[in-house]
C-alpha cells in the first residue's frame, strides 16, 4: 500500500497563502518549506519540476476552494445578483482580514507566469471556466440564453478581479462592494427588460 503523501497538502496549502499574500517571484522555497512545515526535501519529492509544478498545484488548489465558495453561494442565493452581492462581502471581508495583504492567488501567479509556463496557464483556465460555468448557470436559471450568460459571467468575474487589485490598492473593500452591487444591478436590469 503507497504511503500517504503527508506533506504535499501543507506544502501546496503554504503555497497558495504565499502567493496571495506576495507573489510567486518573492516567495522562495525556503519561505514554503517554513511555512508548510515540511522537510525540504518532500518538495522535490512531491515537486521534482521545482517551484513551477507547486504553482500549478497551488492555483489548481486555489481554483477548488473558490469554486466550491462560489457553488455555495449560487446554492444559497436566489439570483446571480445576490451572489455577486454575498460574494463581494465575503471578498471585501477577507481582503480586510488580511489588512488587504492578500490578492487571488490564481491571479497574482498567472500575473507572473502566463503564458510563458503552459501548465501553470492550464490551471488558470480549468481555475476560471470552474467559476464561469458556476456563474453562467445561474444566470441561465435568472433567464439569460446561455451565450448571454456566458459573456456575463466572463464580465462578472473580470470586473471582480480588477476589483480585488484595486481593493489592495487603496486598502478599502469598497471597490469590492462597489463593483459587485453595480454588476448585479445591470443583470437584473437586463432581467426585468
Amino acid at each position: 500500500m503507497p504511503a500517504v503523501p503527508k506533506h504535499r497538502q501543507p506544502i501546496i496549502n503554504a503555497a497558495v497563502t504565499l502567493f496571495r499574500r506576495q507573489g510567486f517571484a518573492r516567495t522562495g522555497l525556503n519561505d514554503i518549506v517554513d511555512v508548510s512545515g515540511a522537510p525540504k526535501g518532500s518538495l522535490y519529492h512531491y515537486f521534482p519540476d521545482g517551484k513551477s509544478s507547486i504553482a500549478v498545484a497551488a492555483v489548481e488548489e486555489a481554483g477548488r476552494r473558490v469554486a466550491a465558495t462560489v457553488a455555495e453561494l449560487a446554492a444559497e442565493c436566489g439570483s446571480t445578483g445576490e451572489l455577486l452581492r454575498a460574494h463581494a462581502r465575503l471578498l471585501a471581508g477577507w481582503m480586510q482580514g488580511s489588512g488587504f495583504r492578500n490578492g487571488c492567488p490564481i491571479t497574482t501567479v498567472l500575473l507572473e507566469l502566463a503564458p510563458r509556463e503552459r501548465a501553470v496557464s492550464e490551471a488558470g483556465r480549468k481555475a476560471y471556466a470552474a467559476r464561469l460555468s458556476i456563474l453562467r448557470d445561474k444566470l441561465v436559471a435568472d433567464g439569460f440564453a446561455r451565450p448571454r450568460a456566458e459573456a456575463l459571467a466572463v464580465l462578472c468575474t473580470s470586473a471582480l478581479q480588477g476589483a480585488l487589485i484595486q481593493a489592495r490598492v487603496e486598502r478599502s473593500g469598497r471597490p469590492i462592494e462597489v463593483t459587485a452591487s453595480e454588476l448585479a444591478r445591470l443583470i437584473e436590469a437586463e432581467v426585468r427588460s
